[in-house]
């Protein structure tokens, strides 16, 4: 244990995906655990907080002492952040062991422990630390969704359904992996439903994605309490540029990696796609919705479109997902003024700059196994427009 950490009450954020198994994780860990004083803070989307139900039927009969916040009608890494943090910091003055938060399915890993580090920035002397952000992810989900090529079961017609509702929204599997890629543990549940060789592949995938992730297999989310503190605090800048993502994106903005350099861990491969021209909106549509290889098991990146010089877009691909967002404007596109003022206040800009484009850019990390890095490029090049050429 760090000694800073000796006399502080560790705080364990559970997030994952709707349906993954955090409530069911969430009530079998107090079932085998009934020595330490534990809270538990529990946010749910809706207006009626269905999981803080179920555990307090579940569990506070057994723990009568035992304190429960519901936190419901939005969520903790936006809207109920503040009150969120508030709710932590009263808890923090009371005389308990740990604090247990279940994050609503659709949470952002990132923003609760932003939260966390403005917090212990600002405070003089905290009470509590963010220890472990564990994600509890459905192996079987996950094998269904990126490794079907690969697999020969077959899914129930419900299944089958499920899965065709959810395409018509993209960002969802975005956020799974998102999820994957920001926490310090993973919770890998639902492990008997595959068959030893499946869930090999899974977790290839979730180490290449987030490689510094403890990975736990359970079935029914079952796992001793100990195993799921550290006792250390959650090292926010080790996570972050430990994913496969940031890691490829920092080699080649940092290190002078040529784009044809391939970065690969666990049989998976990425490379960085960049090109300062902009991409034709239609062709770039087009390459998601009909020809986008399935070799491709994530991408992300910034891009621009020929029509419009203003607007920076996020691309974002998980699975079978895929999803352009309007995320903020060009720097080269902001009047004089205000372009001076970002140069003054954060001259990095100015490193990439570009005579013509200025900080204009198409830059993609694509991450695949068995495709070919060539074919790739050559397909996102012709979706490219002659803006400036």
């Amino acid at each position: 244990m760090n000694n800073k950490q000796k006399n502080k009450i560790p705080v364990t954020i559970v997030t994952g995906y709707l349906g993954s198994g955090k409530t069911t994780f969430m009530n079998e860990l107090l079932k085998m655990q009934s020595e330490k004083k534990v809270a538990i803070v529990v946010n749910d989307m809706g207006t009626i907080n269905i999981d803080a139900g179920l555990l307090q039927n579940q569990s506070l009969s057994r723990y009568p002492d035992m304190e429960l916040i519901s936190l419901e009608n939005g969520c903790i890494c936006c809207t109920l952040r503040e009150q969120f943090m508030d709710q932590i910091v009263e808890l923090s003055m009371k005389n308990i062991d740990a604090i247990l938060v279940e994050a609503s399915g659709i949470s952002d890993p990132v923003s609760i422990a932003d939260a966390f580090l403005a917090y212990e920035e600002t405070s003089e002397n905290p009470n509590v630390y963010l220890d472990t952000v564990i994600t509890v992810v459905d192996a079987d989900r996950i094998y269904s969704e990126f490794l079907e090529e690969l697999s020969e079961c077959v899914e129930s017609e419900t299944d089958k359904q499920a899965l065709e509702e959810e395409e018509n929204d993209p960002d969802i599997i975005n956020l799974i992996i998102d999820q994957i890629e920001f926490c310090s543990m993973i919770l890998l549940n639902k492990c008997d439903l595959l068959s030893k060789e499946q869930l090999a592949k899974v977790k290839e995938i979730i180490q290449s994605l987030q490689p510094e992730a403890k990975i736990l297999e359970t079935e029914y989310a079952k796992v001793e309490f100990e195993e799921i503190i550290s006792h250390n605090p959650y090292d926010y800048n080790k996570i972050r540029d430990s994913s496969l993502i940031n890691k490829t994106l920092f080699e080649k903005n940092h290190h002078g990696l040529e784009d044809h350099e391939v970065h690969e861990e666990y049989g998976i491969s990425s490379f960085v796609y960049t090109e300062r021209r902009p991409f034709v909106y239609d062709k770039f549509m087009k390459l998601l919705e009909e020809n986008y290889p399935e070799t491709l098991i994530r991408a992300k990146g910034y891009i621009w479109f020929e029509d419009d010089d203003i607007h920076t877009h996020l691309f974002e691909q998980a699975g079978r997902n895929a999803s352009v967002t309007e995320i903020s404007n060009w720097v080269a596109a902001l009047p004089e003024e205000e372009k001076e003022e970002v140069f003054a206040n954060y001259p990095d800009v100015l490193e990439d700059w570009d005579e013509l484009y200025g900080d204009r850019m198409n830059q993609i990390v694509f991450i695949g196994k068995g495709y070919s890095k060539d074919e790739i490029t050559e397909l996102v090049n012709q979706c490219l427009g002659s803006f400036f050429s």
